[in-house]
């Protein structure tokens, strides 16, 4: 065993620049002739990183003139806790005999099949207990990172504080206990670990490996700040070798000896009570981090090194004393009274806050805009928002500039993982309307096997837009089997009959199926849509990785699902897969998340989205385990996360120019100020305002506020008189007469309103079923509830519907049978029947819901309806004449030819409504005549001339006048929003009399 020698530990401040720093001191460093820097092994913590560092080496060759270089050998390590994906870094090391790790997926799976054995009857069902597998599977990890072995869970330090915690916390060990044992037996049967303990054994082999024999080669770990104890051990290695060294990234150096130990513990064990992690630790501090991992490491702050270079574009070193000033610790930060500007100054640093995330985005965009004015200036954005993110990406293509967001998007936002979503909806929801048409209508689907792609796509819309107007309204029952008449009203049967063969298979399964059964078909039916290009691009690749894996882990672990939890399930697992865009986008842009923006340096850095729960995230406790039992085991918090966001905010601060931007409000209403974005207000006191963006907000107004557009004028259409004369039905005489612009946008111009996909019963729908049952019942005869279930039955209305309409239409009817047998000498004489009369000119119609003989000869006129009647106040001025309509066009004989002439004497609103009186709870009469005991009302022998002076009228002022028909000339009304936004009534209305 080689002697070891003294830790080789450096730090490079923020203003430095970490890649660039990095590079320039290796280049003189490890450059040799011959193979140069390619000897150097460079352990860097990402994928990410080592792209970062490839540019900065590809930017020092470029400063320095030289022509080529042989680039060290650079692999990857990290930690599972910073959800970074680890390379091959000690496989080639002789590890031969350390277990094969499981597949995660499998885990997962075996996991949700051992938790429901483990709690029998009580275990969740369906998505739930995915969701809880999964919860212990993270903090499985969390333990295995931290080398907390399962016995350790009943432990003296846990068995210590778990008596004091809440019952459902003791609960939750115990089960995640249990299972966990489970597990490991199972792992043990098969010979393989967990992924966190196998590279834990990697990197222990690795360590005793090069502790005894020291690699000939220089290692160099740059950039790791995991703090895993196997990590950590590791790093020590790396450090005492001959030809090796670890860099880390912002360790303050100038922080105070009394503000370091008000960090807390940080790993230091405590010899009275055993505890690692001191519930006085700060976590929340951006140091904290880095003092846990020096102490597990085994390394004084005092032996660590300043780097000796610096990167191209590194900021002033005032800076960095800034950003140690800034996150000063409580009682430390008391210092900020007696602190001198040099240590304050933030000179560079700017900062900006919006109304909201939109404004946000568009002052980030114009500040890319005009970074990129200046010769060779690099940008960086950093978010950990990505829908603010996606919000910059768009504004910034106004001028044409494609910024790559390396954080990526989720594989379930994008249009492939999207199409497989919704056709598990399909399943889901028994082919209900709305994700149906949503997945018929995917711009992938229609186009399989075509050769003319865009006359197939084209097509395909014509029908399936003909099979969605005529699907509209409430939703039909489920299945494909009621859509199928929907198809043919629509003349898309052909059409539909390939979509319904398609689909046929899948809607076909029922109870618990092979979950890998269950996705090979879902992905084959969606081929067959979509054809072989929905694999094609980056999105599609990584659904068909992600389906291969989960089918074939699913095989294994021999995992059984209803078909109707796929949707849910699939959404769970695709939201953690991030799909990065092909390359290509501008070459001095870059959009960043907290973790992808690490060891990056650029000479614009903005950091934007710098909200409480946004920067830093919401930290919201461990589900399984609870606070006290994680620091007994000396596990850091959820408030660790907080540090990791500071630090990564103090790296950025480090940069030659900031801007940290913010909004005011986000969609949920007031934001409230990142705690960080506070502190530097704070720290820079009176000078704030100095430091405020002013032009940018002024350049978002430009862009955003246009000129002025006049006021909208109060519509007033006023069409030839050849247009005007259409013929007018009864109820659309008080349309005309309470808003005659619905009357010409629906009479006039044919606008009608179409309901939505799976719309709720509406009192249309309602009255159409109501009157077609009553029809048929007046003039057949009949059980009026043997008539309604066969009306219900045709409509193929969906159960729900039918359940919540059907009980008070059942009561209602037998309202109505029992209202006609009580008055036999009534006589029902005409039902649905229409009448027409040409007065002045212009045809007036009207179907009358029903008509009957009085004793006395004369004509009582019945109108059905499902909600409440009219007032006697609108009746009386002239806003609801439709029975009065019908009392003149029967008066005048327009139903002469089925024998009913004469004169009608009661006018009747029949309301299926709710009724306290009624002996069935639902249904009543009245009517909108002076009559009896009533003290309001049109007196019976003035109803009819009543009705007839408002209806010439009517036609003498808009039908064969010049009237225009203007809109809501009676506000007060209230009126069917139907064609409000026509009208654009919100830009005029309460400005009438203007």
């Amino acid at each position: 065993m080689a002697e070891a020698g003294p830790p080789q530990v450096y730090s490079i401040a923020a203003h430095r620049g970490f890649a660039d720093a990095l590079v320039a001191g290796l280049v003189p460093r490890y450059a040799e002739e011959g193979l140069g820097l390619a000897r150097l092994t460079l352990l860097l913590p990402s994928g990410r990183a080592i792209r970062t560092v490839s540019e900065a080496f590809v930017r020092q060759l470029g400063e320095s003139g030289q022509q080529g270089l042989l680039l060290p050998r650079m692999v990857t390590i990290g930690d599972l806790s910073l959800d970074e994906a680890l390379g091959p870094l000690l496989d080639p090391l002789g590890a031969n005999a350390i277990p094969p790790a499981v597949d995660p997926t499998y885990r997962w799976l075996r996991l949700a099949a051992l938790l429901a054995e483990e709690m029998g009857a009580d275990a969740p069902q369906g998505p739930p207990l995915f969701r809880q597998a999964r919860m212990i599977a993270e903090t499985m990890d969390r333990l295995l990172v931290e080398e907390i072995a399962p016995e350790d869970l009943l432990g003296e330090r846990v068995l210590d504080v778990v008596g004091s915690v809440a019952g459902h916390w003791q609960n939750s060990l115990r089960r995640f206990a249990r299972v966990q044992a489970r597990w490991l037996v199972e792992l043990a049967e098969t010979g393989r670990v967990d992924a966190a303990t196998r590279r834990n054994l990697l990197f222990r082999h690795a360590a005793k490996a090069w502790r005894d024999n020291p690699p000939e080669s220089p290692i160099v770990a740059a950039g790791v700040t995991s703090a895993a104890p196997a990590l950590a051990r590791l790093l020590r290695v790396v450090s005492e070798l001959p030809q090796g060294t670890v860099i880390l990234p912002d360790l303050d150096l100038s922080l105070s000896s009394e503000a370091w130990d008000e960090l807390g513990r940080a790993g230091a064990s405590d010899s009275a009570q055993g505890e690692s992690i001191g519930s006085d630790d700060a976590p929340t501090h951006p140091q904290y981090h880095l003092k846990l991992l020096l102490n597990r490491m085994g390394v004084n702050r005092g032996e660590v090194q300043q780097w000796h270079r610096r990167g191209i574009g590194a900021a002033p070193p005032e800076r960095t004393h800034a950003v140690s000033a800034l996150f000063l610790p409580p009682e430390a930060s008391k210092s900020w009274i007696d602190l001198p500007s040099e240590k304050r100054r933030l000179a560079g640093v700017r900062l900006l806050e919006t109304g909201n995330p939109d404004e946000e985005a568009q002052a980030v965009a114009l500040a890319v805009r005009q970074a990129l004015d200046g010769r060779e200036r690099r940008v960086a954005v950093v978010t950990p928002d990505r829908a603010l993110a996606r919000r910059i990406t768009h504004h910034l293509r106004r001028w044409d500039i494609e910024a790559d967001d390396s954080a990526g998007m989720p594989l379930n936002e994008t249009p492939a993982g999207r199409a497989l979503l919704l056709l598990a909806q399909v399943v889901a929801e028994k082919a209900a309307p709305v994700p149906l048409v949503a997945f018929l209508g995917h711009p992938a689907v229609g186009v399989a096997g075509a050769e003319d792609e865009a006359r197939a796509r084209a097509d395909w819309l014509d029908a399936l837009r003909a099979f969605e107007d005529r699907l509209r309204g409430p939703r039909p029952a489920p299945g494909l089997a009621p859509l199928r008449p929907v198809a043919a009203t629509a003349d898309v049967s052909e059409w539909w009959s390939r979509v319904a063969q398609r689909l046929d298979p899948l809607m076909a399964l029922s109870g618990e199926v092979p979950l890998s059964d269950l996705l090979s078909d879902t992905a084959r039916v969606l081929e067959e849509f979509c054809g072989e290009g929905i694999w094609s691009r980056e999105d599609g690749r990584a659904l068909g990785a992600f389906v291969d894996d989960l089918s074939q882990q699913a095989g294994a672990a021999a995992t059984l699902l209803e078909p109707d939890d796929l949707h849910a399930i699939l959404s769970d697992a695709m939201q953690r897969v991030a799909v990065r865009p092909a390359y290509g986008g501008h070459p001095r842009v870059a959009i960043y998340g907290l973790l992808e923006s690490r060891m990056a340096r650029a000479d614009l850095v903005i950091c934007a989205g710098l909200n409480e729960g946004t920067w830093p995230g919401g930290a919201s406790p461990d589900p399984l385990l609870a606070p006290p039992v994680l620091r007994a085991l000396g596990v850091p918090g959820v408030e660790f996360r907080i540090g990791l966001a500071a630090h990564d905010l103090a790296g950025a601060l480090g940069a030659p120019e900031v801007l940290l931007t913010r909004a005011e409000r986000d969609t949920d209403g007031p934001a409230i100020p990142s705690r960080f974005y506070l502190r530097i207000k704070a720290l820079l006191g009176d000078l704030a305002s100095r430091h405020e963006e002013s032009e940018l907000p002024r350049l978002v107004d430009a862009l955003r506020n246009a000129e002025a557009a006049p006021p909208y004028p109060i519509p007033e259409p006023s069409p030839p008189a050849n247009v005007r004369r259409v013929s007018i039905s009864a109820t659309s005489l008080d349309r005309l007469r309470s808003d005659p612009y619905q009357f010409y946008a629906r009479s006039i111009l044919f606008l009608e309103e179409k309901d939505p996909l799976d719309a709720e019963p509406s009192p249309a729908w309602q009255g159409t079923l109501a009157h077609a049952i009553l029809e048929e019942w007046h003039k057949q005869g009949g059980a009026l509830t043997d008539l309604a279930a066969k009306h219900l039955a045709e409509m193929d209305a969906h159960p729900l519907t039918r359940a919540l309409w059907e009980p008070r239409l059942m009561a209602a009817l037998e309202w109505i049978a029992n209202q006609v047998g009580s008055e036999p000498q009534r006589q029902i004489v005409a039902v649905e029947e229409k009448g027409a009369r040409v007065i002045q000119g212009i045809e007036i119609t009207g179907t009358a819901d029903r008509i009957d003989r009085l004793p006395d000869g004369s004509y009582a006129i019945v109108d059905y309806k499902t909600g409440g009647p009219p007032s006697k106040k609108m009746v009386q001025e002239g806003f609801a004449l439709q029975l009065g309509t019908l009392g003149v066009l029967l008066a005048d004989g327009a139903y002469a030819d089925r024998g009913i002439t004469g004169v009608p004497t009661r006018f009747e609103y029949w309301s299926l409504g709710r009724d306290a009186k009624s002996d069935t709870g639902f249904g009543y009469v009245t009517t909108p005549l002076k009559v009896g005991a009533a003290r309001t009302g049109i007196e019976p022998e003035d109803f009819l001339p009543e009705t007839r002076r408002f209806l010439h009228d009517a036609l003498e002022t808009w039908i064969t006048g010049d009237a225009p028909f203007t809109a809501r000339p009676n506000p007060d009304l209230k009126l069917y929003a139907t064609y409000d936004q026509l009208m654009r009534l919100e830009e005029w209305l309460g400005r009438e009399s203007e």
